[in-house]
């Protein structure tokens, strides 16, 4: 027999109407309310003691709150709001942007310590939460670690973009850019009503985001934490933000610490530089060399070649292999697709020759490859470009610096191709920076800055300049610049590959750094450190 439904019980809405049963269930509700409350206070407040979720300390004009937690470390986060122009107020009216903040706490700290981590268009939010253990263990309890996503990227609003959604940009972002003198027409096209939808999406900002704003912004952020002095470690392109704000603000600049050199004179005062390339081939082959030498039990790639001559060779074979003919893979009806040369160069080695301890990985991926197996490289680059930000910051960063637009390049694509290709032949991997030559030829925001690089410039404290031997995008001859531009300022060379002095274990480079930091101290000269343990 078929059960009847049962039938709502009146007993509940008779107890509802009992004003005796409506308060204590009131007050039952309210306590767990307040229950939740507290818990969630306890879970998520540094150190559990606070009596606020949301904190102002002594001497700051800004209130921090916990950050959603990430990576098992405890940050706090908070924000401010800049002018949209810091050197013409008057022409901001109410425009502003507004700038989001995360610092990972020092025991000790009485000061911070502002971190920015490149790019341009990384977030120093992603990268703190990503990295701040590692600082710490560099820097010690001595300084609050504060970091920020720079005007126009990541969570800072407004976001430069030059779509007006995530529709627009899945439908309007590709453009077909395999080969460069092939595919040249339709990227010529295509750039042009990419300039003009970044103008019109973002409107009158959009002249802002640039370097020296952001610098400017820095100010702010010292304001809003009650700090007069910069104490600073910037790193790829937060170099470059480290010597724009030692040149614009000398006094200010008490501890600044810029690793990973990008050449100021040319990246402000050029219609583009390639010097970023010059060591980029160099890190290619001295991976290949160092895994030849640690042998096959500990770089099997090395397994199949006889000298570290011939493992380039076959190496660079390959690739060429793949070029001209991409690889399928199929895993089942849902997951499939192509390996392509571009996908593989582009996204897998490149970035993997940034940091040495990614190296064993890609040896082995190489090693699959040329044994025919492109499955679990398939996988691994997931068939996605790794420098997708899901922003164009880069992109305004880097133009609205720079000689960008018909004033400083020519109009026609033929004569950009005659000026470009040269450039981008001179590095394996310099077909990378095509489409920003086709932006920089037809950006039409104007540049809003005035900030010109100078020699000489005397600061508060000398700068302390890092740089590896053989940086694959910021080379060591960059940072010959940039001491040049500063008073006093020391070179400390990590003999070693890797972008940044954190891509390699090096005591010595952490103790200098400590010593920089805490007591003012820099090498009598420009000095060496070695890297502390093996490639492979």
């Amino acid at each position: 027999m078929d059960k009847q439904p049962l039938l709502p019980d009146n007993t509940t809405e008779r107890r509802f109407r009992n004003p005796s049963f409506r308060r204590w269930t009131f007050i039952l509700v309210l306590l767990i309310i307040i229950g939740a409350a507290t818990l969630r206070h306890n879970l998520f407040l540094p150190g559990n003691n606070s009596e606020r979720l949301s904190e102002r300390y002594e001497g700051e004009l800004i209130s921090w709150e916990p950050c959603v937690p990430s990576n098992g470390i405890t940050t706090e986060c908070s924000k401010v709001d800049v002018p949209m122009d810091h050197f013409n107020h008057g022409a901001s009216g109410n425009r502003t942007f507004t700038i989001p903040l995360i610092r990972m706490r020092g025991a000790n700290a009485t000061k911070n310590l502002i971190i920015n981590p490149g790019g341009p268009g990384m977030s120093g939010i992603e990268y703190l939460n990503d990295h701040g253990e590692q600082l710490r263990s560099i820097i010690g309890e001595g300084f609050h670690l504060l970091s920020f996503d720079p005007r126009g990227v990541n969570k800072a609003t407004p976001l430069a973009s030059c779509y007006p959604d995530a529709a627009a940009r899945e439908h309007f972002s590709r453009v077909r850019f395999r080969n460069l003198e092939i595919d040249s027409p339709e990227t010529y096209a295509w750039t042009q009503n990419f300039a003009k939808a970044c103008s019109d999406t973002m409107g009158e900002q959009a002249k802002y985001i640039n370097t020296p704003q952001t610098a400017a912004d820095m100010n702010t952020i010292l304001a809003a934490v009650g700090q007069e002095d910069m104490f600073y470690w910037g790193f790829s392109y937060g170099s470059l933000l480290g010597q724009t704000y030692a040149g614009m603000f000398p006094a200010r600049s008490k501890r600044v610490i810029i690793d990973g050199i990008v050449n100021q004179f040319k990246w402000y005062n050029g219609t583009f530089e390639m010097e970023s390339q010059v060591d980029t081939n160099r890190v290619f082959y001295g991976f290949l060399n160092e895994c030849f030498k640690a042998g096959p039990v500990k770089c099997p790639l090395s397994s199949i070649a006889t000298s570290a001559e011939q493992l380039q060779y076959i190496v660079l074979s390959s690739m060429k292999k793949l070029r001209e003919q991409p690889l399928s893979v199929y895993l089942n009806q849902t997951a499939y697709g192509l390996l392509k040369y571009e996908n593989l160069w582009y996204d897998v080695v490149l970035p993997a020759l940034y940091s040495p301890s990614t190296w064993f990985t890609l040896a082995s991926h190489l090693h699959q490859i040329i044994l025919g197996n492109a499955t679990d490289v398939f996988l691994a680059s997931g068939n996605k470009d790794a420098w997708d930000l899901g922003h164009e910051g880069s992109e305004f960063i880097r133009l609205n610096d720079g000689l960008s637009g018909p004033a400083y390049w020519p109009q026609d694509r033929q004569s950009l191709l005659d000026y470009m290709i040269p450039l981008l032949n001179g590095s394996m991997f310099g077909a990378i920076h095509g489409k920003i030559f086709f932006m920089r030829q037809q950006w039409n925001i104007p540049r809003t800055h005035h900030y010109m690089p100078q020699k000489g410039v005397k600061t508060a404290h000398p700068l302390l300049i890092l740089s590896t031997t053989y940086d694959p995008v910021c080379p060591l001859v960059s940072a010959h610049p940039a001491q040049e531009a500063f008073v006093g300022s020391r070179i400390v060379r990590i003999n070693g590959f890797g972008h940044c002095s954190t891509s390699v274990n090096s005591s010595c480079v952490a103790k200098i750094l400590h010593n920089f930091l805490y007591d003012g101290s820099v090498p009598e000269t420009s000095t060496e450190c070695e890297v502390d343990s093996s490639y492979f």
